[in-house]
């Protein structure tokens, strides 16, 4: 009996024993994948069990988790908004990535976090360091206009758990159309933005969204997108889509024009606006205004909200 006994005690420590190694096993094959919270101002990182043992494999399995919609409809998947991967390429270390022309369509806060969650979940993968991105074949732009090169896990700063990069608090001062159309008022409005985002392109894109105010009325066709926005000698250069050019609204082209520039020139960096179409400054707005003006302040169309 007492041999029977030893022989059992035995085998209970080997089987123990081969289940302590098989959940720590297991472990090894947990990765954090990133998604965006619904309301774009984080990422959140949720569990997942890698099933591909080889790398190619294993980019691909974390990238169809980052397409898939999760359970909880609290939180986005980043590559299931609005855009497509068109190709893949994994080369020493690094993965390549080529998305469709709709990315640019992302807002600058959005964007960030997209980008974010996808660095921070592939470079996970022991045998990758380094991320890029092409939009269509073409060089990926900041908010700045700059070119985003090569990202690595470090450029994205956790802070709190999940939050990336850090958060401020700035309050805009927007001019807004009266219920004419035909003059501006001012209205403020408080943002958390992060601070590696352009202000100047925050206030435009603030300016598409409209106003928040009963009283006041948008300016800005609402389907506008900002192609990029920057600023040099104290001149900034709002570039925008062709919808722009058309007007859903009943408001004047003077306020529509002094809405972006007023509101622009309330930076203490900003003293002039130039706008322009794709790039292109050539044409004029509403057979008015010449794309090649320099707008300055205009107070003269400013009311108050009566």
């Amino acid at each position: 009996m007492k041999r029977i006994t030893a022989v059992l005690l035995v085998l209970v420590c080997l089987i123990s024993l081969a289940a302590c190694n098989e959940e720590q096993e297991d472990k090894t094959k947990i990765y954090s994948v990133y998604y965006v919270s619904n309301s774009e101002t984080k990422i959140e990182m949720h569990e997942h069990y890698m099933v591909a043992e080889d790398l190619e494999g294993q980019v691909t399995e974390l990238l169809n988790t980052l397409a898939t919609t999760p359970a909880k409809l609290e939180y986005k998947a980043p590559l299931n908004m609005g855009f497509q991967v068109q190709s893949v390429e994994i080369n020493m270390g690094k993965v390549h990535l080529d998305v469709s022309e709709s990315y640019n369509n992302l807002s600058v806060t959005t964007e960030v976090l997209v980008r974010a969650a996808i660095v921070r979940t592939l470079t996970q993968l022991s045998q990758i360091n380094f991320v890029s991105i092409t939009v269509n074949g073409n060089p990926l732009l900041d908010s700045l206009g700059n070119i985003v090169t090569t990202m690595n896990r470090d450029q994205f700063v956790e802070n709190d758990g999940n939050a990336i990069n850090t958060y401020e608090e700035v309050k805009l001062k927007l001019y807004f159309a009266n219920e004419a159309g035909d003059q501006l008022i001012a209205a403020s409005r408080t943002k958390e933005y992060l601070t590696n985002i352009s202000l100047e392109k925050l206030i435009v894109e603030e300016l598409i969204k409209g106003p928040s105010r009963e009283g006041l009325y948008p300016t800005i066709n609402p389907s506008t997108k900002v192609a990029s926005v920057t600023v040099r000698d104290g001149v900034c250069y709002v570039n925008l889509d062709e919808t722009f050019l058309t007007q859903p609204y009943t408001v004047t082209a003077d306020v529509t024009i002094y809405s972006i520039t007023n509101s622009l020139v309330e930076l203490s960096n900003v003293n002039r606006v130039q706008i322009s179409i794709n790039g292109d400054n050539s044409g004029t707005y509403r057979e008015k205004y010449s794309l090649t003006t320099y707008f300055e302040r205009n107070l003269d169309i400013v009311t108050t909200l009566e």
